[in-house]
């Protein structure tokens, strides 16, 4: 089960897999290297972890949380959905979900790292580190709500 709602920034992203000659597992790891690198610029340490999929935090309070998820679909080499990264959302609609099937680890935020950034911010961030996951971004392809 995964979990929308406000404190969060979704981004859900349409991309030809083919025309980029990208396999789902490539196209996953690019979303874990783009959130990574944004929340580096937002002085978040966050790394991936092998056989879970999203973006983790190694020293959240607490222990190691999840603060950001991904959920995608393919169809005919389309690859759609995205991603979910907690900016600063009521953590407790956690408790009653097990999110993304892992029970093991906790949930955190910016807000709940001491890393307060505004939605700008992490936009900022967001498009600031999309080149270097996926290749550079014209206006055209861009659309932010």
């Amino acid at each position: 089960m995964t979990y929308h709602g406000p404190g969060q920034r979704i981004a859900y992203i349409l991309m030809d897999l083919r025309a980029r000659g990208l396999s789902v597992r490539d196209y996953v790891a690019g979303l874990e290297t783009w959130l990574i690198n944004a929340l580096q610029a937002l002085g978040v340490e966050a790394v991936r972890r092998c056989g879970r999929v999203g973006v983790w935090v190694p020293d959240a309070p607490g222990g190691e949380a999840k603060i950001a998820a991904i959920g995608i679909a393919v169809r005919h080499g389309v690859a759609m959905h995205g991603i979910a990264l907690n900016v600063d959302p009521d953590l407790s609609a956690y408790d009653a979900i097990v999110p993304c099937g892992v029970r093991d680890y906790g949930v955190t935020s910016l807000a709940a790292l001491g890393r307060a950034s505004t939605l700008t911010q992490v936009d900022a961030a967001l498009l600031s580190a999309w080149p270097d996951a996926f290749g550079a971004l014209s206006i055209t392809e861009t659309r932010m709500c």
